[in-house]
């Protein structure tokens, strides 16, 4: 199981979409043990509710500790019969492997085990690798990567530096390290006004003239204009709906969904209170009440690049004769978890077929990535 090709075949044939694991990390863990890792398996959840499967291996005792992290979780494949394969099949054809996480990401992380072995038979480390792998990363990510974090704390684990396997490249594998993350919060908007009837508009409040307002004057908000590393921060309404089947009543009530993903020029905090602003002086102009709920997703973080980044690059540049580029695009991942531990950067397969049908992953891409993870190993334990 320590051909790359062969374990993401088992891992994908394992319908793992979350929070169901479907046996996908008992794949993983046959893989592992025979290589002389310890495995544990922590599960988290609330009484009553499916509980989250989560796998941490490590071989070696000694600092330092490079991690590999990843999901075996998946998306659903939605209509099976829109796939040209089965979704859970993981048929390789075309040099194409088919199925849903070929690309995100359990092609990553049999490419990472395969690499983990070809640097074991080279001999003893000089510190130790481990694998954060959790099936909780493509839901609410409350009981994943988060709390093995903590449960590890609670142990003693430490990791120096981590690894995730996240679909980062762009055109060809390695061209791309994703070095962190924009930060991620959601919103929501209930404007509330007097219903009424729509032939007598001044006897109401029509919530409906101060939420286009709003949702125009958000829209086209000039949040910053970029930072160092990362592009500027974007606002993005998802949902406006007033639920009113009714072509004669004025409705009490309009509500929307938006989607800010913002940089490092903000806090939280700072943003939230930008957003206030907004709503408040449209409130006071049209005579109406706004309130805003907003939940916090991820905050932004950035991984300077250095000895660490640069080593990943010097790996995905021995392999593919090209230097990557450093990114922070995209959405969230899991190093949002991992940033508080230890410096975190992310590095897989081609992205282009992630959460779509026909989900797929060139063979040959899984072995250059292969061969980039084994890289990244060798230099990693000789700089040791």
């Amino acid at each position: 199981m320590t051909d790359p090709i062969a374990l993401a075949q088992a891992l994908i044939r394992r319908p793992s979409v979350t929070p169901k694991d479907a046996g996908a990390l008992a794949v993983l863990e046959d893989a592992l043990k025979p290589l002389g890792f310890a495995c544990h398996r922590p599960a988290f959840g609330q009484p009553g509710s499916e509980r989250v499967e989560n796998l941490f291996a490590r071989i070696g005792t000694a600092a330092p500790v490079f991690s590999f992290a990843g999901h075996t979780d998946v998306v659903p494949p939605g209509d099976a019969k829109l796939w040209r394969h089965d979704p859970f099949g993981a048929v390789v054809h075309g040099g194409m492997l088919h199925g849903r996480g070929a690309a995100d990401m359990k092609s990553a992380i049999a490419a990472f085990v395969a690499a983990a072995a070809r640097r074991l038979a080279k001999g003893p480390l000089k510190g130790s690798i481990a694998l954060l792998i959790t099936g909780d990363e493509e839901g609410e990510a409350v009981n994943g990567t988060r709390k093995v974090l903590d449960w590890m704390k609670a142990r003693g684990e430490t990791i120096d530096h981590c690894l995730v396997g996240e679909p980062s490249s762009i055109a060809a594998v390695g061209d791309t390290i994703k070095i962190g993350r924009r930060g991620s919060l959601n919103g929501r908007l209930r404007v509330e006004g007097a219903q009424g009837h729509a032939a007598f508009p001044a006897a109401a409040v029509n919530p409906i003239p101060a939420m286009a307002e709003l949702v125009t004057r958000l829209s086209s908000l000039k949040l910053d204009g970029g930072t160092a590393h990362f592009e500027p921060s974007t606002l993005a309404f998802t949902s406006v709906d007033v639920g009113n089947p009714t072509v004669n009543v004025i409705p009490a009530e309009a509500r929307a969904m938006f989607n800010v993903r913002f940089n490092d020029a903000h806090t939280p905090d700072s943003l939230v209170r930008r957003l206030e602003t907004e709503a408040a002086d449209v409130a006071k102009t049209a005579n109406c009440t706004i309130a805003l709920e907003h939940r916090l997703s991820a905050a932004p973080f950035v991984t300077e690049p250095g000895p660490f980044t640069d080593l990943i690059a010097e790996a995905a540049e021995a392999v593919t004769g090209r230097r990557p580029a450093f990114s922070t695009s995209g959405g969230t991942s899991d190093a949002r978890f991992i940033k508080d531990h230890c410096p975190v950067a992310e590095l897989g397969l081609v992205n282009a077929t992630m959460h779509k049908v026909d989900e797929c992953a060139a063979v040959a891409d899984i072995a250059i990535l292969t061969d980039i993870y084994a890289a990244l190993l060798d230099l990693y334990f000789t700089h040791q």
